[in-house]
């Protein structure tokens, strides 16, 4: 026996897209289909049918809920997370208060190096409950597939132990989980001098070890100013590729590092961050496969500015919005939250921000054709809205908490 739900009188059923659509860009991201006064059927935790209320085929189910006066739209896709993590920085919030920047906190030792030291020190159980209780938390705010990197290691011993936690949240988790192998995350303080001794231990150690173990779906590396340059960022795509890794790359965050560049070049799935963003590289990304990921809460967090969204999608690029929850320079990851900043500080239309933080997400993730829009045979991730909610008032609404539930196939969380 097949178990349904039935959602009946929805105000506004947004985010729908034919199957073929995996993706959308430029001009495509300006637009959303909706459908008034809906109803969506849901079976064995897939979407079945929707359409106009009047033509509900059914009146009876497993389950049905009354949604007048409510959206429903896609759950999030967030596909850029660093949820494995052995406790938070807020100490560093302060420093950061009194005048140092993020570079000069890793320099003495802080930052990413400060989290590689206590993840070094804490067990994988107790990084897996943690990080599973951060899972459960983002679910509960409406996202519904993640990528989760490594890269608080910055030891053979260490990044497997994250990437085992990964593989655990992957059996755990109700949503999709993407293993992202960031190892080229900082030098540790041994290899500030000896930076080739580091990139020889990431390539000819962690990567065989990490593909033999089918930890990871994709290879990543912090490409900018004060991290790895161009040329250290390559050796490790090239080598990973040879052993099945899809590149990724952070990329111009702090500055006009060539990583974006370098991520065309290699086909990479996604570009993230994008601080430093402008028309060499905006030409570069156009007409390529690979997905411009920006992520506003780390601007806002650190005081940097924020990529040029609004000249991305002007010029025809599929641009997606992540949380980049991490403790030290986005300790969030509530992607209500994004959307907001995506429309009030990047100057993205509703309807952009909302298929930024959806469907494009699902494609930075190669999730598209599985996840981020109300399609039939997608499972029914799904966010309902409290009362008197519209597109345009989701981001609106900034501070609030307008979700009034979230479904993961089908289920209640």
């Amino acid at each position: 026996m097949s178990n349904t739900v039935l959602l009946r009188r929805i105000a506004h059923l947004t985010g729908i897209l034919p199957e073929t659509t995996t993706r959308l860009a430029g001009e495509q991201m300006k637009s959303i289909q909706a459908i008034d006064n809906a109803y969506l059927l849901i079976e064995d935790g897939r979407i079945k049918d929707f359409g106009p209320d009047a033509k509900c085929p059914l009146e009876r189910a497993d389950e049905v809920m009354d949604c007048s006066e409510k959206m429903v739209l896609p759950a999030y896709c967030d596909s850029h997370t660093h949820i494995v993590f052995a406790g938070w920085r807020e100490g560093e919030f302060v420093d950061r208060l009194k005048g140092l920047s993020y570079v000069e906190i890793d320099k003495r030792g802080g930052g990413i190096l400060n989290s590689a030291k206590k993840l070094q020190a804490t067990s994988e159980d107790e990084l897996f409950e943690k990080a599973l209780e951060r899972l459960h938390q983002v679910i509960q705010l409406g996202t519904g597939a993640i990528e989760v990197k490594s890269g608080y290691g910055l030891t053979t011993d260490s990044e497997l132990k994250m990437l085992r936690v990964i593989r655990r949240l992957k059996e755990a988790s109700p949503i999709p989980v993407k293993a992202n192998f960031l190892g080229a995350h900082a030098f540790p303080m041994e290899y500030k001098q000896n930076r080739a001794a580091y990139i020889e231990l990431i390539t000819n150690e962690m990567i065989p070890q990490v593909a033999g173990e089918g930890l990871a779906d994709y290879v990543d590396v912090f490409c900018d100013t004060g991290f790895f340059s161009v040329e250290e960022t390559e050796a490790i795509l090239t080598t990973g590729a040879k052993y099945g890794l899809k590149p990724k790359i952070h990329a111009n965050e702090l500055d006009y590092s060539g990583g974006i560049q370098l991520g065309v070049k290699h086909n990479a799935i996604s570009v993230d961050h994008l601080q430093c963003t402008g028309p060499d590289e905006i030409k570069a990304l156009s007409g390529s496969t690979t997905v411009a990921t920006i992520l506003p809460s780390t601007a806002f967090f650190l005081g940097l500015p924020y990529a040029p969204a609004r000249d991305m999608i002007d010029n025809g690029l599929c641009v997606a919005l992540a949380s980049d929850y991490n403790p030290g320079s986005s300790p969030s990851g509530n992607m209500s939250f994004i959307l907001s900043l995506g429309c009030v500080r990047m100057k993205m239309l509703p309807a952009e921000a909302l298929n930024a933080l959806t469907i494009n997400g699902a494609a930075a993730m190669e999730l598209g054709a599985s996840h981020g829009s109300i399609t039939p045979s997608k499972p029914a991730n799904l966010i309902i809205s409290k009362t008197g909610m519209n597109l345009e008032s989701l981001p609106y609404f900034y501070a609030d908490n307008w979700i009034d539930r979230v479904l993961i196939n089908g289920k209640t969380q």
